[in-house]
């Protein structure tokens, strides 16, 4: 009989065996495995990969092997056949159940104690600003939980707009947004207590929860609210550009949250608000992040005209930028000359943005001039500049330009010994240049 065939149960359909079972006892288990594996080796089963035995001591795991059919692939050219590898793991429930156990040992506990104090320090009969008061001068997130919970329950008391509020606050800031959602929760219950500062400070915590879904339906529940002070500010909608803004450099993202973005744009023109230079820099980051130039020119071209805030350095950076990404040099460079004669120093992603263009477009000599020009600022280039412009003077047949180029950049410390030596060995690689070249 099979060693641990209490464990193991055979399943005729899939050729296997799978491994079932509460472990109860640590030794008697290794024992069973050991005798398991021996049993596996003779008969020409191998394991591919496992947990420990750490790991599957712990509780239920899944144990399931598949054997091939003797006609199957051989090894080479040796009479030893291919068996498909026992593979030994657990399953996503108990995966689930673990991590679930973590979360609950790992949850802080309340300092009763701390609690208690702060409890004998409010008056007989407190109101919602005293609550809010010893709340705020709280640091225990949980206690300020246990707080608010506690003096829901007390008679005669009633949460007021300032002690929800400093709840919340003290929440989000712990990051206990399961928490802060009952909370909140509680607040949209009650239709006579609200304020847009309040709201506000949902939907922030919530984009920095990344639940944007919740932070929406915050915002719809500020735009459907009958008290005009809940309605929704600039601050509301510059805090939901930032949170569709914070995804990185994913195009299809962008694409999709910039049609959310262009939707938001259009209720905040239409509600009658005017936009910040915050709100028109970030439809435009938008819009060049997912590849819509055209748009983004169209409101720098109306900031100032029909918009009263005039272009900022970063509205022109962005814009260049998403020129240069569509390889529009002239555009860009006209911006660029425009930006300058406002009194504005682009960035380095704006300077190197622009400099790889112009490489690429095979305008070489302009490249050198805007890389100078970039040192002149104190703007660095980095590596992937420098070999741009490097490779497009060896593509023109420029190899002695280039080698010179890297030397005066060498010479000038604009690069040090580590990117010097790694733009050296890419031109020897690439184009064949002597390996004698040095300082």
């Amino acid at each position: 009989m099979l060693p641990g065939a209490r464990f193991l149960s055979f399943c005729p359909r899939f050729y296997g065996f799978r491994f079932h079972g509460h472990l109860k006892s640590s030794q008697s288990f290794v024992d069973e495995m050991h005798s398991i594996s021996a049993y596996l080796n003779t008969h020409h089963v191998f394991f591919s990969s496992f947990h420990s035995i750490d790991t599957m001591l712990k509780s239920t795991c899944n144990f399931t092997y598949t054997r091939i059919s003797p006609d199957a692939k051989k090894l080479h050219n040796i009479g030893q056949y291919r068996y498909r590898s026992i593979l030994l793991y657990s399953s996503r429930s108990y995966r689930q159940r673990v991590n679930r156990r973590l979360r609950l040992q790992n949850q802080p506990v309340l300092d009763e104690a701390q609690f208690s104090k702060t409890v004998s320090q409010l008056p007989p009969r407190f109101t919602a600003d005293d609550l809010h008061n010893a709340i705020a001068l709280e640091d225990d997130p949980l206690v300020c939980l246990e707080l608010h919970n506690w003096a829901s329950k007390q008679p005669r008391f009633r949460h007021s707009l300032c002690s929800y509020h400093i709840t919340i606050k003290k929440l989000g800031a712990a990051k206990m947004y399961k928490e802060m959602d009952v909370v909140v929760n509680q607040v949209l219950a009650i239709p006579h207590i609200g304020s847009e500062a309040l709201y506000n400070t949902m939907i922030y915590y919530f984009t920095e929860a990344r639940k944007l879904t919740r932070a929406v339906n915050i915002f719809k529940h500020m735009r459907s609210s009958k008290n005009l002070d809940c309605r929704p500010s600039i601050r509301t909608y510059n805090l939901l550009f930032a949170a569709f803004l914070s995804r990185g450099n994913n195009t299809y993202v962008n694409h999709m949250y910039a049609e959310t973005m262009r939707c938001l744009f259009r209720q905040l023109v239409k509600d009658g608000i005017e936009p910040e230079i915050f709100s028109l820099n970030s439809m435009i980051k938008a819009y060049v992040l997912s590849n819509h130039v055209n748009e983004a020119l169209r409101l720098f071209h109306q900031m100032g005209v029909v918009y009263t805030c005039m272009p900022n350095a970063v509205s022109y950076d962005y814009i260049i930028h998403g020129l240069c990404a569509q390889c529009r040099t002239n555009n860009a460079t006209e911006l660029l000359k425009e930006m300058k004669e406002k009194g504005f120093v682009p960035n380095i992603k704006t300077y190197n943005s622009v400099v790889n263009s112009l490489s690429l477009n095979g305008e070489v000599d302009k490249a050198v001039g805007y890389l100078c020009e970039m040192t002149e600022n104190q703007r660095p280039a980095d590596l992937i500049t420098y070999k741009t412009l490097l490779d497009q003077f060896c593509r023109q047949g420029r190899v002695g330009d280039a080698v010179g180029l890297l030397k005066e950049f060498r010479k000038k410390d604009l690069v040090d010994e580590i990117t010097y030596s790694k733009l050296l060995n890419a031109l020897q690689d690439d184009f064949a240049i002597g390996r004698n070249l040095s300082l």
